[in-house]
């Protein structure tokens, strides 16, 4: 447990802590790597990954690790060598993270999707030396885009036919030929086959886990440029104990894992993917969120715990053969919400559906990221957060203010202390000291505790729209949208309202087959909200624009009513 926590007042989410769960428990340290290592000796026999049928024994992915660990030295990565890994699901993302590691060097994650200026200024940013990559087109001719444009040395490049089973790979390279690219002969492109050609025996490096960073994790950057947040060995490895600490119903050695959500990911990283190896979990590895695959994998490899965003459980719900109880999706034990609020009706829906329990968390990736969630074996409150985690101190301090701490029960920006919180911000000291000023990670969030110390939040700070004096919360205002059964999908921001100053307008996506016209959902809300959280305009629109991780993104809502001329108030 950090110094932090070390104190003999009960705190008053305590008194709340389900009895097989201990939120003073020891939060034990180590280099990251060594969960795999851990694995290897405890479970090397059971299967770790499988990816579309590519089965890998924690043995193996071990040995596969090492190699890779020597093969990435060999090309000139040390002690602090910053690599990308720019990487879909599959087996070669997992191998490359821990061998990243244990070659010495720091995870830079990469979404592959990413725009070409946006890589380009993660390398630069990062000081990347190598980057890690798959041969298909659309990913490898950005990377390859990189090398002579940035900083880079080296591409590391997987074929992608060779991280399937050998029959699908055989057929992908015959079939899908158009979605590989011809990846050239030159020093600077190494093949990953030619990396993992050696014994294993790499030059192990001595790691002080609460100073060395292990990754450098870019934050959605939804408020200017994307930041990284520099996270220990500590941090990582804490968190995944506190993760497990939290599901004691963890069978070890026999949970199978649904890794729907990308490992680039930090909630994927911690939940999935860290998770799994501390538990000796199996890993059933997705390339992409796409329904019918997920539908197919949950029935035919029946796994145990899903973590996911709430428009993955948004689209499991409104699917014909799920509502209609013709899909098995009884071998879930375990749901968990994150990356963004889980919206109550969903949630129920959900429960209803299938019979599974969906636990909400909340997170940040400067808090590696799991930091509040609703107990899985106690109570769950809907529509909180739930409790801080094993050795987590959660506080809510003034907006005013903020180095003022309130009274329970007190409305103002959500702040955590605990051993997950991060150094900082990767060549950013003045945003750090910001953000972790008098030793707590401010998060910009606004939030509550209640009087059973369950952490309730209300909006991001930056979200918060204010109309004629007033704080409009664009949550609440959505939660009483989604309470109308022909909604699928709500988004509310504030748009410029000259009586007002801003007014909210909702952004909705129907369910398929209703109909809903604004005026009828006005007189459907006119009992949930108060008129000035009603909104003044309601927009319905085919799709939503998301991020990669299905995470409902306002940025682009914003941007394109920033470029209209603000539309007259009704007053």
């Amino acid at each position: 447990m950090s110094d932090s926590t070390a104190t003999s007042v009960p705190h008053p989410w305590e008194r709340s802590y389900p009895k097989d769960v201990n939120w003073r428990a020891r939060i034990p340290t180590g280099p990251l790597h060594s969960l795999l290592d851990d694995a290897v000796k405890a479970h090397g026999a059971r299967i770790a990954i499988d990816f579309l049928g590519r089965r890998l024994t924690y043995a193996e992915l071990g040995q596969l690790a090492d190699r890779a660990a020597k093969g990435l030295q060999g090309v000139g990565v040390g002690k602090g060598t910053k690599v990308c890994l720019m990487l879909p699901n599959c087996p070669a993302y997992v191998i490359g993270y821990f061998a990243i590691l244990k070659a010495g060097g720091v995870v830079v994650n990469v979404n592959p999707l990413n725009a070409e200026a946006e890589i380009r200024g993660q390398i630069e940013d990062s000081d990347a030396d190598v980057l890690i990559t798959l041969d298909l087109a659309p990913i490898f001719a950005k990377a390859q885009k990189m090398l002579g444009a940035t900083r880079l040395k080296r591409i590391v490049v997987c074929r992608f036919a060779e991280q399937l089973p050998a029959l699908k790979g055989t057929l992908f390279k015959l079939l899908k030929r158009k979605m590989l690219a011809a990846v050239p002969r030159e020093e600077r492109l190494v093949d990953w086959s030619s990396l993992l050609a050696n014994d294993g025996r790499f030059t192990r490096h001595e790691c002080a886990p609460a100073h060395d960073v292990a990754l450098l994790q870019y934050t959605g950057g939804t408020t200017g440029l994307p930041k990284a947040a520099m996270l220990t060995h500590a941090n990582v490895y804490a968190n995944a104990h506190q993760s497990l600490l939290y599901f004691p119903q963890t069978r070890h050695g026999q949970e199978i894992m649904l890794g729907v959500l990308p490992y680039f990911h930090v909630f994927a990283m911690t939940t999935c993917m860290n998770f799994s190896l501390l538990s000796g979990a199996t890993m059933l590895l997705l390339p992409r969120f796409e329904i019918e695959l997920l539908l197919k994998t949950i029935e035919k490899k029946r796994p145990t715990f899903m973590p996911a965003v709430p428009t993955i459980y948004i689209a499991l719900n409104n699917h014909k053969d799920v509502i209609a109880k013709k899909r098995d999706l009884s071998s879930l034990r375990v749901c968990i919400s994150g990356g963004a609020a889980m919206p109550i009706e969903v949630m129920n829906t959900f429960e209803k559906l299938t019979g599974c329990t969906v636990v909400e968390g909340y997170g940040l990736s400067e808090s590696s990221p799991v930091a509040i969630v609703n107990p899985s074996t106690g109570k769950r409150k809907p529509g909180s957060l739930g409790l801080p985690v094993s050795g987590t101190i959660v506080e809510i301090t003034s907006i005013d203010e903020p180095s003022r701490v309130l009274p329970q029960g007190e409305r103002g920006e959500i702040c955590l202390r605990g051993p997950q919180v991060m150094l900082g911000y990767w060549k950013r000291s003045e945003e750090s000291e910001k953000t972790l000023a008098d030793g707590r990670l401010h998060t910009g969030d606004v939030g509550y505790i209640d009087d059973e110390g369950y952490v309730f939040l209300i909006d991001r700070l930056k979200d918060i729209i204010l109309c004629g004096g007033y704080n409009v919360y664009p949550r609440h205002v959505e939660e009483a949208i989604y309470q109308h059964p022909a909604v699928a999908e709500v988004t509310v921001i504030g748009v410029p309202d000259p009586y007002r100053q801003q007014s909210p307008k909702a952004f909705v996506r129907l369910r398929e087959g209703q109909s809903l016209s604004a005026d009828t959902l006005i007189a459907f809300l006119k009992d949930k909200l108060s008129p000035i959280e009603m909104p003044r305009e309601i927009e319905f629109r085919t799709e939503l624009p998301k991020t990669l991780i299905g995470k409902l993104s306002k940025k682009e809502l914003v941007a394109e009513e920033a470029g209209r001329k603000p539309a007259a108030s009704t007053n």
